[in-house]
């Protein structure tokens, strides 16, 4: 499904595609024919149930407020449609970013919507399947665990948010709901859909670092058809990073959709997505072993921040090209039927440079002597999606008891076919002046040539009973079966391997009072070898790693139910988890337990007519309690901060209706593996902090201007982490924006 547009070389054309973009913000700028009177551009209130519990997301519209509705950044309901209840009554720790928040952060990616939520720490691409957003939650890695409108959004790709509706944070063990995966959590992207009601909006964005930003969004029933509409969202973008040399993004999307039948028993919802980047990938500084740090520490080698190890022609480039189709129809006003249908095509291409430094040395060593092996991380491949979901929620009672059932099946295909490649010969880099202008050579040799198909069968079934107005109790079932097979045609290694996993969930819930709610919940999730369709020797015989999670907690809704607060106490725990083989380094075993112990605290909403936030606060202790390792046990898990902060708040002042807010996020100190390198150090990274600060000003009804400044302190920190690079996080970055919608 690639585009015409997508086949050529992004790097020399994304100035047309710019000025093409642009030329159609600035089309859809001019007058609409019937602009609508208001103050403020803001989200409707959140997601109601209509008839038979299909959902309408919250869509931006004008108010008249100082600020948004009620509900701004205090969101009622999941858009997952298999959590059939309010999200201060789900026994699971949900934290919902809505588009309003995206739009005040100006946040272009998905990692920088998760950056205030607590629980979440970033890692650094990897030299495997692991380029793209990778992403730890309490404490679990969730590389794999990022779903888009409820099935999974397998690529390996950075993706962006122009077509966000918000995007949803569920915490703890999910397989429940999304079948393999889920140890820590899962992050749920929700599209933008067809509205009724017409409006064009858009905006542009210039900034440091050469940023170059337009987006737009055109939303327009369908004349003739009734109860039908069709939208469109574009999107282009080109920036560099501040305080980084040589790296650049360049990306460019479009996602159309049209809907038939809203608001009536019979909906079809028609979408398509496509994004590609090419850029010149920044991988970041190396790690130096020396001794004489406090402890047995290793550190980020001491440069420079701007330094780039690797070559002006690396480079990296994706598509992603996703289709859907979404069928809902309501039986009677208790009975929903739906059926989603998707294929998705994914494709990678780069050449990456992973900047090294191997070996011990002295304290006091003359940085000015060492060299940085280039490491070549060379790699192109194709992934596909393909399935489809098929379920029903009804809403029935049996004697006094209510139920709110979901049940469904859900089955495809995904493929991943990659092409590795190292080479030898590659010039090194000096640790401190390095020349990213050195013309790059070497001598490649095909590492490996595999295909990965892997089938998928997923069955469950969920219901929530009302035992009484104050209780409910909550139970769900799945079985799941993945079937993986794996051909390497360097060395012509063949390997299979089978899974069928049950999984469930059980909460109960108390109501004291209609605005609160306490609860208890457990729950169970699985991790197959094949996991991210790929299998070694050493693994192929291994049943999955099991995952089990206890949490305890309390959500009320106060201030006239304007904020809402959240509190839980969790454990989850990593049963069986592969670990190398103490006696054979070449063979894992299903022989360790790491566990993760924590609380969070968030809090969401308005605390007066001009004053929202969104803040929460957790801490883990996440460990390797047992191993056959024994120099591993009590080890912190890898990226697993045992403290992270993060707080967004804006004000809308008195005059002129101007807004102001800003933001702190905070992470301590963080490991980037579970045990000591080949030089027995641990490589740990320092806690960071940065602060962001944002102000908007409304010229008219429907036109505003923004201002958008990141790491005001220019805080020299490191945002993501891996075992052999670490990349530092952007410096001082202003951006400014025009915002229109008629």
């Amino acid at each position: 499904m690639n585009s015409v547009l997508s086949r050529a070389p992004m790097r020399g054309s994304l100035t047309r595609r710019l000025l093409a973009s642009t030329a159609l913000g600035v089309s859809l700028a001019l007058p609409a024919p019937c602009p609508a009177a208001a103050q403020t551009t803001t989200p409707t209130p959140p997601p109601q149930a209509a008839p038979g519990g299909a959902q309408q997301l919250p869509e931006l519209r004008v108010q008249d407020r100082p600020i948004a509705p009620e509900t701004e950044y205090k969101a009622d309901q999941p858009a997952l449609n298999k959590l059939t209840q309010p999200l201060r009554e789900t026994p699971q720790s949900i934290t919902v970013i809505p588009r309003q928040v995206i739009d005040d952060q100006n946040a272009g990616t998905l990692r920088d919507t998760m950056r205030y939520v607590s629980g979440i720490s970033i890692a650094a691409g990897e030299a495997g399947a692991g380029q793209g957003d990778n992403l730890t939650i309490r404490g679990f890695s969730a590389r794999n665990d990022i779903f888009l409108d409820g099935m999974r959004d397998f690529g390996a790709y950075y993706r962006d948010t122009f077509n966000y509706q918000q995007v949803e944070v569920l915490k703890g063990p999910s397989s429940i709901l999304f079948g393999r995966g889920s140890t820590g959590g899962v992050v749920h992207q929700v599209s933008k859909t067809p509205q009724l009601d017409p409006f064009i909006a858009g905006g542009l964005t210039f900034g440091t670092d050469a940023t170059k930003r337009v987006t737009g969004d055109v939303n327009q029933p369908i004349p003739g058809l009734a109860n039908s509409a069709f939208r469109l969202n574009v999107m282009g973008h080109d920036s560099e990073v501040a305080g980084r040399d040589v790296g650049e993004y360049q990306r460019f999307g479009f996602a159309p959709s049209v809907a038939f039948g809203i608001g009536t028993p019979t909906r079809i919802n028609l979408s398509y997505f496509h994004i590609s980047e090419d850029g010149i990938p920044d991988y970041g500084l190396p790690w130096l072993d020396r001794r004489g740090q406090p402890g047995p520490i290793a550190s980020v080698a001491p440069v420079a921040r701007h330094n780039f190890y690797g070559f002006r022609s690396d480079y990296f480039r994706t598509e992603a090209d996703i289709g859907t189709v979404k069928f809902e129809h309501d039986l009677t006003d208790a009975i929903t039927l739906r059926n989603q249908f998707r294929y998705g095509a994914y494709s990678r291409d780069g050449r990456i440079t992973e900047p090294q430094v191997n070996g011990l040395f002295a304290a006091n060593v003359n940085l000015n002597t060492l060299s940085v092996t280039r490491n070549q991380l060379v790699l192109k491949s194709q992934e596909t999606f393909l399935q489809d979901q098929a379920d029903v929620t009804a809403r029935f009672k049996t004697g006094l008891i209510e139920h709110a059932l979901v049940a469904g099946i859900e089955g495809g295909q995904e493929t991943s076919d990659p092409t590795r490649r190292t080479f030898a010969g590659v010039p090194t880099a000096n640790l401190v002046s390095p020349n990213e202008n050195q013309t790059f050579v070497g001598t490649a040799t095909l590492s490996q040539k595999v295909r990965t198909t892997a089938d998928t069968v997923g069955v469950y079934l969920l219901d929530t009973l009302k035992l009484h107005p104050q209780w409910d109790l909550i139970g769900g079932l799945r079985w799941d079966r993945f079937a993986a097979d794996y051909t390497n045609q360097v060395g012509s290694l063949a390997l299979n391997r089978v899974d069928e996993a049950v999984s469930w969930r059980t909460a109960l819930v108390y109501k004291p009072i209609p605005i609160a709610s306490v609860y208890f919940a457990t729950g169970t999730s699985f991790n197959p070898s094949a996991e991210s369709l790929a299998l070694a020797a050493n693994t192929a015989s291994l049943a999955p790693e099991r995952n089990k999670s206890y949490e305890v907690g309390t959500k009320w809704d106060v201030l006239d139910q304007n904020l809402s607060l959240r509190a839980a106490l969790f454990r989850i725990e990593k049963e069986n988890a592969r670990v190398t083989d103490p006696n054979n380094a070449l063979l894992q075993i299903l022989a360790g337990n790491y566990i993760g112990d924590g609380f969070e605290l968030e809090a969401t909403g308005r605390l007066t007519d001009r004053w929202q936030l969104i803040a929460g606060y957790t801490y883990i202790d996440a460990r390797i309690v047992s191993s056959p390792r024994t120099n591993e046990v009590g080890n912190r898990l890898l990226n697993a901060p045992e403290h992270t902060f993060g707080i967004w708040s804006t004000y809308v002042l008195p005059w002129h209706e101007i807004q102001v807010g800003g933001g702190l996020n905070y992470v301590s100190r963080r490991f980037a593996s579970n045990a000591v390198d080949a030089q027995g150090l641990f490589r740990v990274l320092p806690d960071y902090y940065s602060v962001s600060a944002m102000a908007r000003y409304p010229i008219t009804e429907a036109v505003s201007l923004q201002l958008n400044a990141y790491n005001l302190t220019d805080e020299y920190y490191y945002d993501q982490i891996h075992p052999n690079h670490v990349v530092p996080g952007a410096g001082r970055t202003v951006l400014f924006s025009t915002h229109f919608k008629f």
